[in-house]
């Protein structure tokens, strides 16, 4: 049974303050929960229904705390419209930034990302083509909250996420790593060398990639309209545009299986 004290305190990770003085966010339904269970990620307190629990008992058996909870109860935590049957309190990664990682792979940095779905699903889209590494401005949403796990569907658990002062992460490996970014004009992607390695900056949904910011990128990467008259869309939603990137970055690198 859920105590009123619970209920509340599972309410109150819905707000980034909260989240931050306890260290945890919330993950619901079976997909989500089933790839945080195989991670790294620590799930702290569990709440499901008895199907699910008699269905995942070998899930459950380093979880610190396990209730079973009526449809009704779990309704009173959800946070989705249609509750699942098993949601979770997880403790948030601790994650310090190094200038190594980018000076061996694809840092996916992301400049003032405001919107959680965008996140989520820039997250899920790394986590696709095996970018484990994502670094956010301090600017740019939580992405423990609610609505961006949920869009991330799973890969939440599978890559890392920092947030850091941008200028001073960037400033520091400008002399030695490869800075990219994506703009509204530039050189078109699909035609330039690109390598698999250091930080590749996407801008705010709305203003792209801040002034300061902007200062620091060599290379600006855009992806080219197949519009004949010149007459498209203004610009592509954040997520779809890194999607095209990384898939053009991946692409240089893919080796496939024999």
């Amino acid at each position: 049974m859920l105590t009123k004290n619970t209920i509340k305190y599972i309410k109150s990770l819905t707000a980034k303050k909260f989240r931050e003085i306890h260290g945890r966010f919330i993950a619901e339904g079976p997909k989500i929960i089933s790839d945080i269970a195989g991670s790294a990620l620590t799930i702290e307190k569990l709440f499901a229904t008895q199907q699910w629990l008699d269905e995942n008992l070998r899930m459950t058996e380093n979880i610190e705390e396990v209730t079973c909870v009526t449809p009704k109860e779990l309704a009173a935590i959800s946070q989705l419209t249609t509750p699942n049957n098993v949601v979770a309190v997880v403790k948030i990664p601790k994650t310090t930034f190094s200038q190594d990682i980018a000076a061996h792979s694809l840092v996916i940095t992301l400049d003032d990302i405001r919107d959680p779905g965008n996140l989520g699903t820039i997250i899920r889209i790394a986590d696709w083509f095996g970018y484990q590494h994502i670094l956010c401005s301090e600017t740019s949403v939580d992405a423990y909250n609610p609505k961006c796990v949920q869009a991330t569907m799973g890969s939440i658990a599978r890559v890392h996420i920092y947030y850091e002062n941008l200028h001073h992460i960037l400033s520091q490996g400008a002399a030695t790593t490869n800075i990219f970014g994506t703009f509204l004009s530039g050189a078109p992607v699909f035609n330039e060398p690109l390598q698999n390695k250091g930080f590749l900056i996407i801008g705010n949904e709305a203003n792209g990639i801040t002034p300061e910011i902007e200062k620091l990128v060599k290379k600006r990467l855009f992806i080219p309209s197949g519009s004949e008259t010149g007459s498209h869309a203004e610009s592509l939603n954040a997520s779809v545009a890194t999607a095209i990137i990384c898939a053009e970055f991946f692409r240089r690198s893919y080796k496939p299986t024999k």
